[in-house]
């Protein structure tokens, strides 16, 4: 599975607690700036994270496109814009990982931004930290996704959103530069397409939208991959663990190739592969009661 779908996962999984904006958890400031400027400000506040660090992160841009869609927008038309970065950080120790967190939330803090919900849980070893800076409203967020549970190896990521900003304020050459090819659609809509079959097979209903759930498309080292997550109701241990039978059932007759992952509660979860399209699909139950969905298709099969 791409490191790509496990910080999303991660992301989606951490909550972040943030009172302010949407429900999607986006800034909603309507920005006075363009793309250059979103952009350049967006790795200002990265690299006032990283400039002290140590050890020193190798930064390496994956995620989303960086210009896109107000995500504070329904049924956005394309009329405002915003930008996203985020950068796994590498070349450390994986057992490094949460002190690079704190390092991030300390650099933050010393410059005054405002913190998006409660302090990250420094007891936890895969902590994050979501904080927004005041004066111009940059949302950002330090995580450690999870590599190695048992060694207590992470690896740490920082993504920084911008406000929205109007399309026509856009520096883009291509107004419609950001807009998704044919290729990123079709991957979408099989990420959908078995993401639907996971549901159909759970039998669970479909729980409330969380922060950082839904249909995204990311780019890590050329490559394309659609991303859709959410997640089900709070069940019981025992209704999880018969869903979870019933999806491995469903991969199992459908030719994918199963494993299970220990999970942080209950029954281990699972991870299974569409030897076809590259797809993979991670169903992990949470503290919370819910099983947490994410399917991962890539725009062309891997090889």
């Amino acid at each position: 599975m791409s490191l790509v779908a496990l910080l999303a996962l991660a992301v989606t999984g951490c909550g972040s607690g943030k009172t302010a904006g949407t429900s999607d958890g986006t800034p909603t400031k309507q920005a006075m700036m363009d793309e250059k400027q979103a952009t350049e400000r967006a790795q200002e506040v990265v690299q006032e994270a990283v400039a002290g660090m140590s050890p020193k992160p190798s930064l390496r841009p994956t995620g989303p496109r960086p210009l896109g869609e107000c995500l504070a927008d329904d049924h956005s038309a394309g009329e405002r814009l915003q930008v996203s970065l985020t950068y796994q950080l590498t070349g450390v120790p994986g057992q490094d990982a949460k002190k690079l967190v704190r390092q991030a939330r300390d650099a933050w803090v010393k410059r005054g931004y405002e913190f998006q919900g409660p302090d990250g849980d420094w007891s936890d070893p895969f902590p994050s930290v979501s904080m927004r800076t005041v004066t111009d409203d940059f949302w950002m967020t330090a995580l450690t996704g999870v590599l190695d549970k048992t060694k207590q190896e992470g690896l740490a990521a920082i993504s920084v959103t911008s406000p929205c900003f109007d399309a026509e304020e856009s520096t883009t050459t291509d107004p419609a530069s950001f807009r998704q090819t044919v290729s990123d659609r079709q991957a979408e809509s099989r990420a959908r397409e078995h993401s639907s079959r996971v549901y159909d097979a759970l039998r669970v209903p479909h729980g409330p939208a969380q922060e950082g759930e839904g249909l995204a498309t990311y780019r890590e080292e050329g490559d394309v991959y659609a991303h859709h997550a959410w997640s089900t109701q709070p069940i019981t241990e025992e209704m999880t663990a018969r869903a979870l039978d019933r999806a491995r059932a469903h991969f199992e007759s459908s030719g994918w190739s199963v494993r299970h992952v220990p999970a942080a509660t209950g029954a281990p979860g699972i991870l299974a592969r569409n030897p076809g399209d590259g797809s993979v699909a991670h169903l992990a139950p949470a503290g919370d009661g819910t099983l947490r969905v994410g399917v991962t298709t890539p725009a062309a099969r891997q090889v």
